[in-house]
């Protein structure tokens, strides 16, 4: 992984019962190729660039790793999300 922060979509985050401390998140990214897997944000008000979320390279790691939280999708951009992992996992 790379040394820098970067931003990410958290999609779950343990719970109690829960038998690891790992959020699952999703890497959001500035280099849009419009591909399976992709999920176009636009600009959203809090990121610098255009970007998407890349439901691809899912990653889980310590919740301790998170370092702030810097803005929300709208329930529309979730249900798009949802969708493309429910096609990319053939759910």
């Amino acid at each position: 992984m790379a040394a820098k922060s970067r931003p990410v979509l958290v999609l779950a985050v343990p719970g109690d019962a829960d038998a690891r401390s790992l959020v699952l998140v999703a890497p959001l990214t500035s280099q849009i190729r419009e591909m399976r897997g992709e999920v176009n944000l636009g600009k959203p008000r809090w990121l610098p660039k255009p970007s998407a979320v890349n439901v691809q390279g899912l990653a889980s790691f310590d919740r301790r790793n998170l370092s702030r939280r810097m803005g929300a999708l709208t329930k529309t951009e979730m249900g798009l999300v949802k969708d493309a992992l429910r096609n990319l996992l053939d759910l």
